[in-house]
Parts: C-alpha cells; structure tokens; sequence
C-alpha cells in the first residue's frame, strides 16, 4: 500500500524524512535497555498513517512542515505505538511489523511499563502544543481506552451486537485518525470549517481501515498481514463479517458452535473458511464502500484541491487488494 503515491503531496516525503529522527529522539532518554525498548517499534517501521494524515492535513502537501507540525504527528504515533505494545500484552501477540512483539522479547512488565512512558511522552510533547492539543489529546485516549474496553467485554460473545462493534472501533481505531487530522488543522491554524471536515474525514478513514483489517484477517494468505491470519478469531474478537456470518442461516449455527471460546489453529481454519464462505465479506465491503463515500465527501469539502484529491484517493486506496 503506497500511501504517499496515492496522495501525491509533493512536500510530504520530505517532511516525513524531517519527522523519523524526531520520533526516535522523542523517546530517548540515555538509559541503554529503556531505549532499546522504547525505539523497538519505531525501528520496525510501519506506514506512519497517523503522522501522514497531520503533516498532510497542515500542510496540503505544499507547504514545508513547522515544527509544531511535526510535534503534533510525533504526539500522535506515539499514543499509537503507547496502545500498540498494550494490545500486545493483551492479545499476548508475538509479531507485530514482522519483528517480535516487545512483550515478546522483554516480557509483559516491561511492554506495559514502556507503554505507558510512550504514553506519557505524547502526553508531554502535547501538553508543550497548547491546551487545545493537550485536551484533544486526552480525549482521544479516553476514547481509545472505552472502544479497547468495549472490545475486551464483548470478547467470546458471538451475540455480539454491530452497534457495539462500532462503538469499539470507533473509539479504538476511528478517534486516533480523526484526531491526527484535527491536530494538523490546528497546527496550521485552519478555519473551524476545515478543522470539523479533516475531524469528519479521519473519522471516516479510521473506519474504512479498521474494516480493511477486520476483511483481511478472514481473507489474507499468510505473510500478509506481519501477524497469523484469523487472529482476531482465535482470540474471540468478533468484527463485523463475523457478525453477518453468525447471522447466515445456514452457515451461522455451525460457526456458534465453534466460538465462543480459544481456538487452536485447524479450529482457526474452520472458522476463518465458514466466515469466508459466507456474505460476511461482500456485506463488509459494502460497508466500507459507503464510508468511503463519505471520506470523499469530507474530504471535498476543504479549500485545498489537491489535498481533498490526494485524501479521496487514499479513501479508495484502503480497499485495493480486498476480494472483489
């Protein structure tokens, strides 16, 4: 997935360049081991969707990014990475970016400690951006926080409502993209009307990826995603072609049957065969579908013409690779 292709922002490449250095040495405090655990993900590299979507929201792509600019991306992947080594623990993952997990390398006491410090940096370097950052900030974690918490109540239910399905992925996924966004409004001093449509469009994209993921971890070969396919099956984290497979007349009872507990891998299999075998992929892709209209819509809303273009482009970039 080439992100930065798909939105063709000639000054973003460079500023993401500008940005890396800056995130490693926003953790770095000259303790050896703390270091290496705080850069382990860092260093593994991932797409950087977050810092992508606040420089690219404050600077349309044209303009060089300032420093708050790249403080306010900085703030952001770090509360990300924060929630990553988190779920990691939780799911007691051990990949993530095709690298061990840090619980899996240095156990879970540290993963969390480290967490938490990566959580804390965010909260600093926010704090440093003024009480609008700061407070959007701590919002955003407490969203993250109550969609992470509605997910692990739900875990095994396969009564599990759509409605709460939304609610977590709204909080856990949808509320840290819409805020990248925000913050790159408010760093560039944009209007409230161009602030509330980037808000809108992250919102939108947090969606359609997190759907993105949910059809992938049914329909992926393995190698595909840097994690085992039908993880969030295993684990009894059931998403939305779950749901609509659950909901077959045919195919949902002898899916009931199976979950509702841990899996080993053939039971995975099973699972992941009966889901695909269903229209809970077609169902799911509809869905993102319509919330790319929407992305588009936001996204066409801001003064900046090649900004709205490059962010519709990357809406629809989300389901390339999915089944037709």
């Amino acid at each position: 997935m080439n992100i930065l292709a798909s939105l063709a922002l000639p000054s973003l490449e460079a500023d993401l360049q500008r940005f890396e250095p800056l995130l490693a040495e926003s953790v770095v405090v000259g303790d050896d081991f703390l270091d290496q655990v705080t850069t382990h993900l860092i260093k593994a590299g991932g797409k950087r969707l977050r810092p992508v979507l606040a420089i690219a929201s404050a600077t349309k792509g044209t303009n060089e990014a300032t420093q708050d600019n790249l403080l306010g991306a900085v703030s952001l992947e770090l509360m990300h990475l924060a929630s990553l080594y988190h779920d990691d623990v939780m799911d007691e993952a051990v990949i993530r970016r095709n690298v061990d997990t840090v619980n899996a390398r240095f156990g879970n006491l540290v993963a969390i400690v480290a967490g938490d410090y990566l959580m804390a940096r965010s909260a600093a370097i926010a704090a440093d951006l003024g009480t609008e950052i700061a407070g959007l900030l701590a919002r955003t974690l407490a969203q993250l926080t109550q969609g992470q918490v509605s997910e692990v109540q739900r875990s095994f239910d396969v009564n599990r409502s759509r409605e709460d399905y939304y609610t977590a992925i709204s909080g856990k996924t949808a509320a840290l993209m819409a805020s990248s966004c925000r913050v790159g409004g408010l760093t560039s001093g944009a209007s409230d009307a161009e602030v509330d449509a980037l808000t809108r469009y992250g919102h939108e994209l947090g969606i359609i990826f997190q759907l993105r993921d949910d059809i992938m971890d049914v329909t992926a070969v393995d190698g595909e995603l840097g994690k085992p396919a039908g993880q969030d099956l295993a684990e009894g984290i059931y998403t939305l072609p779950t749901l609509v497979a659950l909901e077959d007349p045919t195919i949902g009872p002898e899916l009931a049957d199976l979950l509702g507990r841990a899996l080993d891998e053939p039971e995975r299999e099973k699972a992941r065969s009966l889901v695909a075998s269903s229209s809970g992929i077609d169902e799911s892709l509809d869905t993102a579908r319509s919330h790319v209209a929407r992305a588009r819509a936001a996204a066409h809303e801001l003064p900046d013409d090649q900004l709205a273009q490059g962010f519709a482009s990357l809406a629809e970039l989300l389901l390339v690779g999915l089944p037709e």
